[in-house]
């Protein structure tokens, strides 16, 4: 869509108060678009407070402004990335991907309590979120049509990016706090940060570049460790170091103590975009870090080999879905529901041990479907495994190696 297609009709913007926000806002009611602005109170840390948000939408030309609190559905979605161990290519939590489809979700119900049919947004073209606004909009309400500054010629050809930007909204007076010489940008919720652009494109720049939100770099936690205990029931974490929590409380808490601790603060990583460049990224999700390997040393006490190679592939097809906007997505539900089987073994109480960006393991304990057994697994001649049985065991395996040799199935050695 581009803009004269929207003339004299009224669109609802997810925004987020910045500088592209009050940009488009501005710019979209100059073009005779009545726009409707769409935040989401997602307990981002850097945001001080989010009312301020509805002012500056308002002064730059938003007819209406939304302020919906998600911070529930953003923990709940983010416990489930936990119990699904969801990393995207192995280190990045998907704390912006899943807050997306939570956005989203947020957003439907409000338009269609107003009569909109177009969900606009200020994600770039050549980035993820483009992709996740409009696969998960259209999956939620398919009559639904989306609208992109950043893809519209009329747009590109008024803002060739920051600085012009910037210089609209001085000229225009509107309240922004966005400066020319910004070195990154930065996306944030509960569950945690994402850093990129600007000067991290650069990978001559250290991740040390960024200013941390949610805790501090390794280097400059405590000298002094500490204890961290959380109790799973069926997947959820129901207590943290003795006292009960909700999900909201859980993450709060966690972001706090290992935050302090420099746990999952400042991870640095390539990775694969969905639209097909590679891009540099530092992220901070410390309580996401802190419980979700918490969770990987309860499930090695549940999982046995069967379940655990029924288990792996889940959580890179889950983690791959979510970076790529396919939460919503029939197959990611079916693979949700796997995982919600596993979540019925993941009871018991894990403890650690935090120490400058370092997760110990400290002990287990109150897990009533463990596999693991001390006596079973003892070298000492005590518990229910006879040694002798091995025999029988080894002699059926023999069999089939032996056949593969003669059949000339293993290259000769030497």
């Amino acid at each position: 869509m581009n803009i004269g297609d929207l003339k004299g009709k009224g669109v609802m913007m997810a925004v987020s108060g910045g500088l592209d926000s009050c940009t488009i806002a501005h710019w979209m009611k100059e073009q005779g678009v009545e726009v409707i602005g769409y935040t989401a109170d997602l307990g981002q840390p850097d945001e001080g407070n989010i009312e301020d948000i509805r002012g500056r939408m308002l002064a730059c030309g938003a007819a209406e402004m939304i302020l919906a609190d998600l911070k529930d559905p953003i923990s709940w979605a983010g416990i489930q990335l936990i119990q699904a161990q969801a990393r995207y290519e192995g280190g990045y939590w998907n704390t912006t991907g899943i807050a997306r489809h939570v956005v989203v979700a947020g957003m439907v119900p409000q338009m269609k309590a107003r009569g909109l049919g177009i969900l606009g947004h200020g994600a770039t073209g050549r980035g993820n979120d483009q992709v996740r606004f409009q696969l998960a909009s259209q999956m939620l309400n398919p009559r639904l049509q989306v609208y992109a500054p950043w893809r519209d010629p009329a747009f590109l050809a008024a803002f060739g990016g920051r600085k012009e930007m910037i210089d609209y909204c001085q000229r225009h007076h509107l309240p922004i706090k966005a400066s020319h010489d910004k070195p990154y940008s930065t996306d944030a919720n509960l569950l945690g940060l994402t850093h990129e652009a600007g000067q991290l494109e650069a990978l001559s720049t250290p991740a040390q570049r960024v200013v941390p939100g949610m805790g501090v770099f390794p280097e400059k936690a405590p000298d002094q460790g500490e204890r961290f205990a959380v109790r799973f029931e069926k997947g959820m974490p129901v207590m943290i170091n003795g006292k009960k929590v909700t999900p909201l409380e859980a993450l709060q808490q966690s972001n706090a103590i290992g935050g302090r601790h420099g746990i999952g603060i400042g991870l640095h990583t390539v990775e694969n975009r969905f639209v097909g460049i590679k891009s540099r990224g530092v992220y901070e999700a410390p309580g996401m870090e802190l419980l979700g390997q918490c969770y990987e040393f309860l499930l090695q006490l549940v999982l046995d080999r069967r379940a655990r190679r029924a288990f792996t592939p889940l959580t890179s097809f889950i983690a791959e879905q979510v970076y790529q906007g396919y939460w919503f997505d029939t197959a990611t539900q079916a693979a949700w529901k796997q995982i919600e089987h596993f979540n019925q073994l993941a009871t018991g109480t894990i403890e650690v041990a935090l120490y400058k960006g370092n997760i110990s393991f400290g002990a287990a304990g109150e897990a009533p479907h463990a596999l693991y057994s001390e006596e079973t697994a003892s070298m000492e001649a005590v518990g229910d495994f006879d040694h002798r049985d091995s025999e029988g065991f080894l002699g059926v395996l023999g069999v089939s190696a032996r056949v593969l040799n003669r059949a000339g199935q293993i290259p000769p050695q030497g």
